[in-house]
């Protein structure tokens, strides 16, 4: 079973990649337009509503997952 240092870890690690993701995403703010161009695809602004209720909903999934395989006991 895995340890609350193992834990901490790898949530620190997923925030860094995380991080990197974002700031490369904002660093190239003309890649998307680029793309966006080449392959006539437009793009659909989401209500802020839905993007927060979609974020939730994932993060609430992944701790229960976390609760399932990492913190639950058996009963016995």
């Amino acid at each position: 079973m895995l340890n609350k240092k193992t834990i901490i870890s790898s949530l620190a690690t997923y925030g860094i990649m995380f991080n990197l993701a974002t700031t490369t995403a904002i660093a190239n703010p003309n890649h998307a337009t680029e793309k966006k161009q080449t392959a006539n695809f437009q793009t659909i602004e989401q209500p802020l509503s839905i993007k927060t209720t979609v974020t939730l909903g994932g993060l609430a999934l992944i701790g229960m997952q976390l609760w399932w395989f990492l913190i639950r006991k058996p009963k016995s």
